[in-house]
């Protein structure tokens, strides 16, 4: 057995006999990791209220000759209090936990994904700015990073540029945006096109800075339905995050 220390986001939990609970974490530096916390459902247990979801911690876990690690030491980072005390703002971040949970690969490392994973907690966690794109932009990264970038700038079937055509729906099967005579999958506004270009062009900060923009619960629905399409099932908690 070996000893190794990393920090983690807690993704979900389950029980396993009569006091243990399995912690599933997206790790900084080993990708998605399995770790069984003994004793963790006792009162007496030190680490119970530190290993639930939405919670930043630094860990030191043995890792055995089994798939599950065993916990350690835990120490937390951050509880992102304001997310939890927020019935619609947890309701966003665990759909981000389900999410990371279905994209991230075991013993994987992906430091992108972790780093996106926090970075949108935090932003969640800030209440002065409004949620409402969160969880859909979020989704949309995590596309760009699955290697599956939607085409935004043309039709996705034809190949025709926008302003040659008018881009009038959106289907990721296809590849991103079509033009009326292509389409297929969801009608799309101007409105959302723009902000979906804006999300994905570099603008993220002032999008969720402010106030939500026209076309933002068409792009809400045009990203969960991207990554459900993408995972090729529905996430339990997508559809309540985003108030669909």
């Amino acid at each position: 057995m070996s000893l190794f220390r990393d920090t983690g986001v807690v993704l979900r939990t389950y029980r396993i006999g009569e006091a243990d609970r399995i912690i599933v974490l997206m790790t900084e530096q080993h990708g998605k990791v399995r770790a069984v916390a003994k004793g963790v459902r006792r009162t007496s247990s030190k680490f119970g209220a530190r290993l639930e979801p939405l919670t930043h911690v630094d860990l030191l876990l043995w890792q055995g000759r089994s798939d599950l690690d065993i916990v350690n030491q835990v120490e937390v980072v951050e509880t992102f209090r304001a997310v939890r005390e927020d019935l619609s703002r947890v309701a966003k971040g665990l759909a981000l936990l389900e999410v990371t949970d279905q994209v991230a690969q075991e013993r994987h490392p992906d430091r992108r994904l972790f780093a996106m994973l926090v970075g949108a907690l935090r932003a969640l966690s800030d209440n002065d700015a409004d949620p409402t794109l969160l969880a859909p932009s979020f989704f949309l990264k995590v596309l760009v990073l699955e290697g599956a970038t939607p085409v935004l700038d043309a039709c996705a079937s034809c190949g025709e540029a926008d302003g040659d055509v008018e881009l009038v729906a959106f289907d990721l099967v296809e590849g991103g945006t079509l033009c009326r005579r292509c389409r297929r999958g969801r009608p799309m506004s101007g409105a959302a096109l723009m902000l979906l270009r804006r999300i994905l062009g570099g603008d993220l900060a002032a999008v969720l800075a402010g106030p939500p923009p026209e076309g933002a619960d068409e792009v809400a629905e045009l990203a969960t339905g991207a990554m459900e399409g993408h995972l090729d099932r529905r996430i339990r908690s997508v559809r309540s995050a985003v108030g669909l």
